[in-house]
């Protein structure tokens, strides 16, 4: 392919497996991160932008963002099998662990060691979707318009504290616009 990405038909069922199987194991609590880093950067199977493309479909979706790429990231690359090979092999690992952990948790949730160890968790959790969203935004980085509209929906939803529908289904309308007429205004 032009860009460097290997050939679709290259891109074989276990491999959808093992890549997603390793998202789960990688980035368990979020895996966003990795499944951008193995299917982008390492493996090469889709774009930046196509990846951007299928995280902003995840986001209408109900359910875990990560979730969804993987069936779309499977769908993309190998149809109705795909998908169900990069699903299964994201989820056979938090089904499994994450069960049994939830269990332990409950039962000890009252120890301060263990709510210590959750808050530094979700600090480091929260780092990497920041960075990751920052490197989704890079391809854009010359188009002031998709700097703007992620600037407003960092605004809605972390500094009014909209619910993300409603920031959502109010940039959304937006930005097709703006993208409509900048590609309108190219031609």
């Amino acid at each position: 392919m032009e860009d460097g990405r290997q050939s679709v038909t290259r891109v074989t069922l276990g491999a959808l497996f093992i890549a997603f199987l390793k998202v789960s194991l990688l980035g368990f609590g979020g895996g966003l991160v990795w499944a951008r880093r193995i299917t982008v950067e390492q493996g090469r199977w889709i774009s930046e932008e196509e990846f951007a493309d299928i995280l902003s479909l995840c986001q209408f979706m109900p359910g875990p963002n990560v979730v969804g790429i993987a069936v779309c990231a499977g769908a993309m690359l190998r149809g109705l099998i795909g998908a169900i090979a990069a699903a299964s092999g994201f989820l056979l690992i938090p089904w499994t662990v994450g069960f049994s952990l939830g269990v332990m948790v409950l039962h000890y949730a009252h120890l301060v060691v263990l709510q210590n160890i959750l808050r530094g968790v979700s600090s480091v959790a929260a780092g990497l979707l920041i960075a990751t969203g920052i490197r989704m935004l890079m391809p854009h980085r010359h188009h002031l318009q998709a700097i703007v509209v992620a600037a407003l929906a960092v605004g809605g939803i972390g500094f009014a504290k909209l619910p993300l529908l409603v920031v959502l289904f109010s940039l959304a309308p937006v930005s097709i616009a703006v993208a409509a007429f900048t590609n309108a205004k190219a031609q």
